[in-house]
């Protein structure tokens, strides 16, 4: 790229500007051009060329150099985008200030002194070449100067945008613009698709890593649950003071849903040719989920791009952006399965966030996504996803970010209905092979996760039971290895050790009991396999009954936990065959960076409940039911493995506190069904001679408990409920992910990151 001779002069240029300790005059424009008129650098190069050391050094000594460093190079940048940049040169002038500013800027963030720095207007600079018009204007803070720069350079005809130009003498006008004829990609309210252009890709992907650069200073600021504090670049950026905002969102949106990484429709073609496309595709979703980080109630003015955001509503609309993420989403599956074939995403973290964005904000679209059958497509992805990386420590941000949006989903009916569909593709994962429906598929893998997922995944099992709780009112019928899968869960959390040795751990038992309540009495009729299963294991259910919670019997189980392996890592089930082209979750590499989230809130601060059926009388069952939950207030959101001594010194469990939840077990409707089937099951077994489960299972699915159950009971559905909690948990993961997934070049390394912690595994 840059010649060894343009990247000398360039070291030179910094190296003078550490070393002079006099301030460098403004107007000394043979100095300052060293830095951008005569190079060609890529951004690896400046990263390379301006190490941190020094960007500290002149910060520290000679503060005044620094300041007019970013003044010039913004400066660059208003001239290039008033200018509309007609010359070669000019593009290059405005690149090199993009990436000696992207350089920059965490070191201007990472000092407090320096963080207003932007924001206040530079005395005596006015904005020098430009003409007398904007007089005006010449106050404006240097932040907002740069912000709508960027905006103005992103429409740029023959630089970023497609020409409309007739003749070759007529330049467009960049402040007459309508830059919504410019948008870059067909999709949301826009029909044309403009040819492919390589070299404005690579320009759009340089400016925009300039303005998530400019959004970064988030990472700078200490996690606080205070949401009203808004991040000055984006809210300006946002607001109605942007003029390009609404075709920059839409061309951000549809470069996204658009793009196919199958390289064109010909398998194995991305290896033939680069696909700058990708290097956009990433850092436009990049930008998208940063600028959506909005809490409703705060102060200041209105978001456009939420705005925007919340009001798509064309059905074509709503197709185009799911069929569009839902094919990102599964193109690391298939690339799993016919290596090589596509070229595989890795941005896959930063979809999520979008998808759960599109769905908080847009609830049109949340049941748009509902009403057909391609919520599957999102499901199974995540599910993917979910299983795969259940055993790495370094991606427990994406596992909580799947289960938000799958409860999310499961408190609408829809998403429930939906799950009867039968599965049959068959995504490589590492789970027992069955044939059933995706409902089967979700169960699976909650159990995989369950059973042999890492220590740190525990504060979610609230969240996948409540998932499994929300959808059972409407599973049809579930097959025999996922019923027993959720069988050898109970019979797991219903150890006298694990009740006993966390304050929390009885809700578990109590969102399985309540799960097969709904099956029974909701959809009896197809489920024969969990009702057999059910009878199977009726001892568990004997044993919950009678529970021993005297001090003598509370000793003794928790002595016996400390002899006892894990039992949620015994699987309870013999089949081992794996789907086709799996490979088992692996732990972190070790060298891996990770960032820290904050926790998350428990569950009952995660939902609230909302009745399904009220025209359904209640009975005892309900009240247990509900009574439990209100009992349970302020809980801590981590459920802490017994052996850490902190967990014990705090709280000890009394037969006081035993009995309290005991007596609310909802185990009526089980016990009654007990009570009726066992008789008759063990009677066809003495007169048939019958050793065979198809017989039982047949008189199961002809059988029916009509008025021998108790009353059904009203279903209720827990619904997700956004909070402080969530918000700052979003800000810390999305940012984590940003930090991560920017290392070439590598923006924020070794910077004084203050949301997060970075660790290495």
């Amino acid at each position: 790229m840059g010649s060894t001779d343009s990247k000398l002069n360039f070291r030179k240029a910094v190296i003078q500007l550490t070393t002079k300790t006099q301030p460098v005059e403004a107007t000394d424009d043979a100095f300052w051009d060293q830095f951008w008129a005569d190079t060609t650098t890529t951004v690896q190069d400046v990263f390379a060329l301006v190490p941190a050391a020094e960007i500290r050094a002149v910060r520290e000594e000679s503060p005044s150099n620094l300041a007019t460093l970013c003044y010039k190079a913004v400066e660059k940048l208003v001239q290039g985008a008033e200018s509309g940049c007609p010359t070669e040169r000019e593009k290059q002038v405005i690149l090199n200030c993009t990436c000696i500013l992207s350089r920059i800027l965490p070191y201007i963030f990472e000092d407090q002194d320096w963080r207003g720095f932007f924001w206040s207007t530079v005395p005596g600079a006015g904005r020098a070449g430009v003409n007398e018009l904007d007089d005006d204007e010449g106050a404006r803070p240097l932040a907002e100067s740069l912000l709508l720069a960027i905006a103005d350079l992103l429409f740029c005809p023959d630089f970023t945008v497609h020409s409309h130009r007739r003749g070759p003498d007529s330049v467009e006008n960049m402040q007459s613009i309508d830059s919504c004829e410019y948008i870059w990609e067909a999709g949301v309210g826009f029909a044309q698709s403009p040819p492919l252009n390589y070299i404005h890709d690579l320009n759009r992907t340089e400016l925009l890593r300039l303005l998530l650069t400019c959004f970064s200073e988030a990472m700078y600021l200490p996690s606080s649950t205070d949401n009203t504090v808004l991040n000055p670049w984006v809210t300006f950026f946002c607001s109605t003071e942007n003029r390009h905002a609404l075709p920059l969102f839409t061309s951000l949106l549809n470069v996204v849903c658009a793009y196919d990484p199958v390289g064109y429709g010909i398998p194995y073609n991305h290896l033939l040719f680069s696909d700058y496309r990708e290097q956009l595709v990433e850092q436009a979703v990049q930008i998208l989920i940063v600028t959506l980080e909005h809490d409703g109630g705060s102060a200041g003015p209105e978001n456009l791009f939420v705005n925007y955001l919340s009001r798509i509503h064309r059905e074509e609309d709503f197709d185009f952006v799911l069929k569009g993420l839902a094919r990102l989403l599964t193109n690391p599956l298939t690339q799993t399965y016919l290596p090589n074939s596509t070229k595989k995403i890795q941005f896959h973290q930063e979809l999520l966030v979008l998808f759960w964005k599109l769905c908080d904000f847009n609830k049109k679209f949340l049941f748009f996504v509902l009403k057909s059958s391609d919520v599957l497509d999102i499901l199974v992805p995540i599910l993917f996803y979910l299983n795969d990386a259940r055993a790495d420590q370094s991606r427990v941000g994406l596992m909580h970010i799947g289960v938000f949006i799958l409860l999310l989903l499961s408190g609408e009916r829809n998403f429930g209905v939906r799950l009867n569909k039968p599965y049959s593709v068959h995504v490589p994962m590492d789970i027992p092979v069955f044939t059933g429906t995706h409902a089967d598929l979700l169960i699976v893998v909650f159990h995989k996760i369950i059973t042999t997922g890492h220590q740190r995944l525990q504060p979610l099992f609230d969240c996948l039971l409540t998932i499994v709780v929300n959808v059972s009112p409407y599973l049809k019928s579930l097959s025999m290895v996922a019923a027993n899968k959720l069988l050898h869960l109970l019979e797991a959390f219903s150890t006298s050790w694990f009740l006993f040795s966390v304050a929390q751990n009885h809700h578990l038992v109590f969102f399985l009991l309540e799960a097969f309540n709904n099956i029974i009495q909701y959809q009896f009729d197809g489920n024969c396999n969990l009702v057999y299963a059910i009878i199977r294991k009726r001892n568990v259910f004997h044993q919950l009954a009678n529970l021993p919670s005297d001090p003598a019997a509370i000793q003794k189980a928790l002595q016996r936990k400390r002899k006892s392996p894990d039992v949620i890592s015994r699987t309870g089930s013999q089949e081992t065959v794996s789907m086709e082209g799996s490979h088992p979750a692996v732990p972190a590499e070790p060298g891996t960076l990770k960032t820290s989230l904050v926790a998350i809130p428990g569950i009952e601060k995660l939902t609230e409940k909302s009745q399904v059926s009220e025209d359904v009388v209640g009975t005892s069952d309900t009240e247990s039911n509900s009574g439990r939950d209100n009992e349970v207030s302020g809980r801590s959101t981590a459920r802490r493995p017994l052996s850490s001594a902190s967990s014990t010194s705090f709280w000890a469990p009394t037969p006081e506190w035993a009995l309290s939840w005991k007596c609310k077990l909802p185990l009526q409707t089980i016990m009654r069904l007990l009570q009726v089937l066992v008789p008759q099951v063990e009677k066809i077994c003495i007169d048939k001679g019958l050793t065979d489960e198809s017989e039982i299972l047949k008189f199961l699915q002809h059988g029916t408990l009509v008025g021998l159950l108790p009353v059904p009971h009203p279903i209720l559905i827990r619904k997700y409920q956004a909070n402080a909690g969530t918000a700052m948990w979003f800000r810390t993961y999305m940012w984590g992910v940003v930090y991560l997934r920017n290392v070439d070049p590598p923006i924020w390394y070794d910077t004084d990151v203050r949301l997060f912690e970075i660790q290495k595994m």
